[in-house]
């Protein structure tokens, strides 16, 4: 079996995750703007919240953070049991925007998602219901339980942002985000998604077991709460406003000729790798950017860094390559592949 190597060291550890003993850490090295320090700051409030319920999982909340930012989908992969509907029903409550689930299920019909036309009496013409994806932020529970007929109404509303039904467009409202979790484990009744749709996902957040230390602190914490979850507790951050503008902010990051060479290679890569079958699209290459540019703006930075790329390139191509049949055998993933690819080239400086 091959070995896996050792994940890239966790950049936003020695700014977001430890910011609240020394929140102005980085800001020392460069003079950071009025902007870009709100931002921060509100990123470093909705972790806060999120933790008032939530034990661990640390990696996982930066990039759901960032995918706000980025204004991009995120897929969620683990077993049962380790926080995933909870982080999204959280991140949800952090914000003041509407949230909608859909749970999905092998009966599940796109009307059901989408929505559908009801005919009124009292006006003798058919009136467009709304279904539970006209929200700002929805999650999807078990993506892969619905059937390829439902799973072919999400493509359009996660590309375009819009929904067409009975020859009429309705432009869904920003900030418009899915997350979806799906369990790796279990096969029976469930479908494969297809390539095209996983390449509207900017993420793949795989979720693995909290350590000990952590699952002792969630008895611990669970104990002292005395209820499952109190979301009542959780403050909202940002508005549908205030995203909006974080998401300009993110978006006038800058990021110098050289580095983008450097995505370029990267993704380029793994369409000339003898180990994989299928390699990433340009896509790929645009949310490596978008995603980069989010991770720099909640350090405070408004300038791209080579470790911003390197920490976001795995959840970015690992959903969107597809392992040769003999690599697969040798019991490789598509996350060790990324990166040994990350780490085989020398970081531009």
């Amino acid at each position: 079996m091959e070995q896996d190597p050792q994940p890239l060291e966790n950049p936003l550890e020695d700014s977001l995750v430890t910011s609240q003993e020394e929140p102005q850490a980085e800001a020392d090295e460069f003079q950071i703007s009025p902007e870009l320090l709100a931002l921060r700051n509100a990123v470093q409030q909705i972790k806060d919240e999120m933790r008032l319920i939530m034990v661990g999982q640390d990696h996982m909340i930066d990039l759901m953070i960032a995918a706000i930012l980025a204004d991009g989908h995120i897929l969620i992969e683990g077993v049962p049991g380790l926080a995933k509907t909870l982080a999204a029903k959280l991140l949800a409550e952090t914000l003041a925007i509407k949230f909608s689930r859909i749970q999905f299920t092998p009966d599940l019909m796109p009307s059901d998602v989408l929505g559908t036309s009801i005919f009124n009496n009292q006006t003798a013409a058919f009136e467009f219901r709304k279904g539970p994806i006209f929200a700002s932020l929805i999650l999807i529970d078990e993506i892969n339980r619905a059937p390829a007929k439902t799973q072919s109404a999400l493509f359009e509303v996660m590309e375009e942002r819009q929904v067409t039904i009975d020859g009429h467009t309705y432009q869904m409202k920003p900030p418009f985000m899915v997350i979806a979790t799906q369990n790796p484990i279990e096969q029976e009744g469930t479908y494969r998604l297809p390539e095209a749709q996983l390449d509207r996902f900017l993420f793949k957040i795989e979720v693995d077991y909290p350590s000990m230390e952590e699952e002792i602190r969630i008895l611990s914490e669970f104990h002292d709460r005395k209820s499952v979850n109190d979301l009542e507790a959780i403050s909202p951050v940002m508005d549908a406003l205030e995203v909006a503008k974080y998401q300009a902010l993110v978006r006038s990051v800058h990021i110098d000729e050289h580095l983008i060479s450097y995505i370029v290679k990267l993704v380029n890569h793994t369409r000339n790798n003898k180990d994989l079958f299928l390699g990433a699209s340009p896509r790929a290459s645009l949310n490596i950017m978008a995603t980069a540019k989010a991770l720099a703006a909640m350090r405070g930075r408004n300038f791209v860094t080579p470790e911003d790329i390197q920490f976001m390139a795995p959840p970015v191509l690992q959903h969107r390559i597809i392992l040769t049949p003999e690599k697969e055998m040798e019991g490789a993933t598509p996350a060790a592949i990324v990166r040994r690819l990350v780490e085989s080239y020398e970081v531009p400086r």
